[in-house]
């Protein structure tokens, strides 16, 4: 968890060990030394691009200003052993560039906004996030496995290629998010909002699918594999689709189309309205097979 005080009594520290004043690292920052001040007690806290430049400039990990992080003995190094590019701005580096690298994993994280960061990968995972910001962040081929994420704002953010697996996702925004063949195994995703998300060969497997918004989501080479959907109307064109051995729960197909779509050994199906749905001559082959009901179904020509 980010902490003003903790935050504020690292920042000193570390700005201490390497003989730096408060007035030259604000001037590394680019801002007051009333400022760097005010971090130091507490009274605010940096961004989390700016606690990124401050590790930079400190020569610590970004972890270290997490509660979670375990506090050891800061090497001792003096200012002037830093690089000095010129007498009137010095910019102290890690004598080893690998120490900027950084990795957020089993940490908790309330309130943070990590809105427009890039090449995450794996460096969430086994963590607890609450109420932080993703929004317009590149997260292509982010891995999550065993997070907790509540009430995070993902809008707008590219997730292509991500796997996400043995994870609670509950009241997240996914507004405008692409899935584009991204892994969803062994999940619990609920009451989160995926209007106008795009799942093009997303995957989700054995996962509880339940109370969300996919109100405009685009289905296209989407798989849903030994899932629970439950309380969710799916509206919108499924193309090439494909559901098999799932449980169907208070599900509805509202004013959607369905093209060439698989539907196999599902639970429960009988159950499932459609309600002014066009089907394909294929699809509805499947859903006769299926048991469903095939009240408000029409079948539409496919021009070849």
């Amino acid at each position: 968890m980010l902490n003003s005080k903790t935050i504020g009594n690292k920042i000193a520290e570390a700005r201490k060990k390497i003989n730096l004043s408060q007035a030259e690292l604000a001037q590394q920052v680019s801002i007051s030394p009333q400022a760097v001040g005010k971090w130091e007690r507490g009274e605010s806290m940096p961004d989390i691009s700016t606690l990124n430049r401050l590790a930079e400039i400190l020569g610590v990990d970004l972890n270290y200003f997490s509660d979670s992080f375990k506090t050891r003995e800061l090497e001792t190094t003096t200012y002037e052993q830093f690089n000095k590019p010129t007498a009137e701005k010095i910019t102290p580096k890690p004598k080893n560039k690998a120490e900027w690298n950084w990795d957020m994993s089993q940490g908790n994280w309330v309130d943070a906004d990590f809105s427009g960061l890039k090449n995450l990968k794996e460096k969430f995972s086994s963590s607890n996030m609450k109420n932080c910001k993703f929004m317009s962040s590149d997260l292509s081929g982010l891995i999550l496995g065993k997070n907790n994420i509540e009430l995070c704002d993902f809008s707008f953010s590219d997730m292509r290629d991500s796997k996400i697996q043995s994870s609670n996702l509950s009241n997240n925004n996914f507004n405008k998010c692409s899935f584009i063949d991204a892994e969803l195994f062994k999940n619990n995703i609920e009451k989160c909002n995926f209007s106008e998300a795009d799942f093009s060969g997303t995957e989700i497997t054995e996962t509880n699918f339940e109370r969300n918004d996919v109100n405009d989501v685009v289905w296209k080479f989407t798989k849903f594999l030994k899932s629970n959907i439950s309380n969710v109307t799916l509206t919108g064109t499924f193309e090439d689709c494909h559901f098999e051995h799932c449980a169907f729960y208070g599900v509805k197909f509202e004013n959607a189309i369905i093209l060439n779509t698989f539907f196999k050994y599902n639970e429960r199906f009988k159950k499932v309205q459609f309600v002014n749905c066009k089907v394909d001559s294929i699809t509805y082959a499947f859903l006769k097979n299926n048991q469903a009901n095939l009240t408000g179904i029409s079948i539409i020509e496919i021009p070849e």
